[in-house]
């Protein structure tokens, strides 16, 4: 069976990763399992018994899946295996953040993210190699779009976690929160998101709850509408500007999506997700969103929902030729009085593992752009949007 590194094998990076035709157990959501076992001629309950092997213990080999009679664990190295990519590097920042740079199944790289704090730890997780919607303020938008993850890839990340991190902070689970705000747009991945955050949620495997899990948008309508619909779990927007002429040039996506139309999603998504679930992000820029006057614009925007809301103030992470500044502290503390003399629930994200270029916007990863951007867009019915600020 293919490699799996585990907590004390990290010496893999010399060897591209095993590709196989088998079935990767990590991307199968509860009931795709039975029908998969009924398929097989197994009893149903036999693959909740394998949930638990796989998610709860991080099991690899089917050997060891003492409870399963040996015919089936047998049939099972035959036509499955339990693969997570690659770990090429491991980089622990002086803020106890940790950045893994994950290598996929035909090549092409993803980053992913370990944030410890006192009362817990989230993990941030990719969900596409690069991204294509070429927010300009962001360095992963910056290096354009190889393809989307697979369910088992995405899952994976959160596999590889609770099996290489020791601290505790939930239930004896090394990772208590999962947020989707690594590479990538995840409502354009929107099937695969979906199914791992299933099978993040399920009791079986990994149990946590609709509010420990965030999928983060830059504002795809359709796609939130679905997700309301499918999986109503807690929900970022990238917001990063309070008016339509500035979204476009800062999330070029606006010009298809505008304001107007995204907060009526998120009022319909509000409606059926836990109170204060949704969760605006707000990068600061310094003299271009950090002004009094865009703070009075969120205001107006926020203020007849501020009851639901909750806003993210977050200091920009400088990249290379990003040609922007990080708002000082002065300006990010009254963006937020403002905002919270108006009513609103506002809070300074604090940075983390910016030494180790593993805070929000920094992720890169290592992949060639196998697609002009323009030809990606075109495809996910995007075609119109301009990136206005491509040389910013």
């Amino acid at each position: 069976m293919p490699h799996t590194p585990s907590a004390t094998d990290l010496n893999a990076t010399a060897t591209k990763p095993e590709r196989s035709n088998k079935i990767n157990l990590l991307g199968l959501t509860p009931q795709q399992l039975k029908d998969w076992f009924v398929e097989l001629g197994e009893k149903p309950f036999r693959a909740t018994q394998l949930l638990k092997w796989v998610h709860q213990r991080r099991v690899d080999s089917f050997d060891d899946m003492t409870d399963l009679a040996k015919s089936l664990r047998d049939k099972l190295k035959e036509l499955a295996c339990i693969r997570a990519p690659a770990i090429r590097l491991d980089q622990q920042s002086g803020d106890g953040t940790r950045k893994f740079l994950l290598e996929l199944d035909g090549g092409g790289s993803v980053e992913m993210v370990y944030i410890p704090e006192d009362d817990r730890a989230t993990l941030c997780i990719s969900s596409q190699v690069g991204c294509s919607l070429a927010c300009t303020f962001c360095s992963t938008g910056r290096q354009g779009f190889n393809r989307n993850l697979t369910t088992a890839e995405i899952v994976g990340q959160l596999w590889l976690a609770e099996r290489m991190i020791d601290r505790a902070v939930n239930h004896n689970r090394a990772i208590s929160n999962v947020v989707f705000m690594g590479m990538g747009e995840p409502l354009l991945n929107f099937e695969s998101v979906v199914d791992a955050a299933t099978i993040m949620l399920d009791d079986n495997a990994y149990g946590l709850s609709r509010r420990r899990v965030t999928i983060s948008t830059s504002g795809i309508i359709p796609a939130i509408d679905r997700l309301a619909e499918r999986l109503p779990v807690a929900l970022a927007i990238s917001l990063h500007a309070p008016n339509d002429a500035l979204r476009d040039v800062l999330v070029p996506i606006n010009q298809k999506y505008p304001l107007g139309d995204l907060m009526a999603a998120c009022d319909r998504y509000a409606k059926v997700v836990p109170h204060g679930a949704i969760i605006y992000e707000y990068v600061m820029l310094e003299g271009v969103n950090d002004e009094p006057v865009h703070a009075e614009e969120m205001i107006r925007l926020l203020a007849p929902r501020k009851d639901a809301v909750k806003v993210n103030l977050i200091p920009f992470n400088p990249f290379p030729s990003s040609g922007y500044k990080r708002s000082s502290r002065n300006r990010i503390e009254r963006f937020r009085a403002l905002l919270k003399a108006a009513g609103i629930n506002t809070v300074p994200r604090k940075t983390r593992g910016d030494d180790i270029d593993a805070a929000c916007g920094q992720l890169v990863g290592e992949f060639e752009d196998k697609a002009r951007r323009q030809e990606r867009l075109a495809h996910m019915g995007l075609e119109q949007i301009r990136v206005t600020s491509e040389n910013h």
